[in-house]
């Protein structure tokens, strides 16, 4: 049997460089897209020193030159995509101190560029009778988080897009799904930021599995519904938060300094 093609956005640090290296030693042909090209090189050569295979499409994914050319390296073949790019900046102290220039930003960061490449790559699963889709949201797509209402409306598109095209497109072979990430320790929101001052030792008070996530925990549910494993599921987006969005709840810091899900003393 023939490798699998996997392309993967961002795929080249945190939770998009687990997944990269994870399908790749699984045996994917792994098309790699991302904006750092140092980064890039990086996850291409752990992969090949690990006898993976990996193409890189340097370029960030909002610009169609960059969709382009990832589609173009798959060569007429795709069988698993992994729309991975997102963030939740540029960010605003709050929605009446943003920009419209900031919600375009995250339009094309969050939700843009899923529409754009699954448009690209979905008529060669069709045509292929097979293929599987994963999509990046996030647990505040399906909670309130008050200091990002416009990435969190953007990534709630993202679930609804992925529930929608999933019951379009099932009778072609094709399955879409997503996963929910929080508290991921990456380059992106390393702990030590996500902590933020916040006494070490409490995160089993906010976390019900008692620590923060790592890439490979998210990775791991990406190669599952992405394999044959998950040939009855689709439709669906499963958190990967160690419990917190089952133990959700945004308070009003006791000195009116915003928001908090964390425990603190003041």
């Amino acid at each position: 049997m023939s490798r699998r093609v996997s392309v993967v956005t961002g795929g080249a640090l945190g939770i998009g460089g687990a997944i990269s290296r994870r399908l790749a030693a699984g045996g994917d042909l792994v098309v790699l897209n991302d904006i750092d090209a140092d980064a890039a090189g990086r996850a291409q050569a752990d992969i090949e020193a690990a006898g993976g295979r990996c193409v890189t499409v340097l370029g960030d994914i909002v610009e169609d030159e960059t969709v382009e050319r990832v589609a173009a390296a798959v060569s007429g073949r795709v069988d698993v995509l992994v729309n991975n790019v997102g963030d939740f900046r540029p960010a605003a102290s709050s929605f009446q101190d943003s920009t419209p220039e900031q919600w375009q930003r995250l339009y094309e960061l969050n939700l843009l560029h899923v529409f754009k490449l699954t448009h690209a790559l979905l008529p060669t699963m069709i045509e292929q009778g097979s293929g599987s889709i994963v999509n990046n949201s996030t647990v505040e797509a399906f909670r309130g988080i008050p200091q990002h209402p416009v990435y969190s409306a953007f990534n709630a598109g993202v679930s609804a897009f992925t529930r929608s095209l999933a019951v379009a497109v099932g009778r072609h072979g094709v399955r879409v799904n997503a996963i929910a990430p929080d508290l991921a320790n990456t380059e992106q929101t390393p702990v030590e930021w996500m902590r933020r001052g916040y006494d070490e030792g409490l995160e089993h008070t906010w976390v019900p599995l008692a620590r923060f996530g790592e890439p490979d925990d998210y990775a791991a549910v990406v190669a599952f519904l992405a394999s044959d494993d998950a040939r009855f599921v689709t439709g669906h987006t499963i958190p990967v938060d160690g419990g917190t969005l089952a133990a959700s709840g945004w308070f009003a810091r006791a000195d009116d300094q915003g928001w908090t899900n964390r425990p603190h003393r003041a």
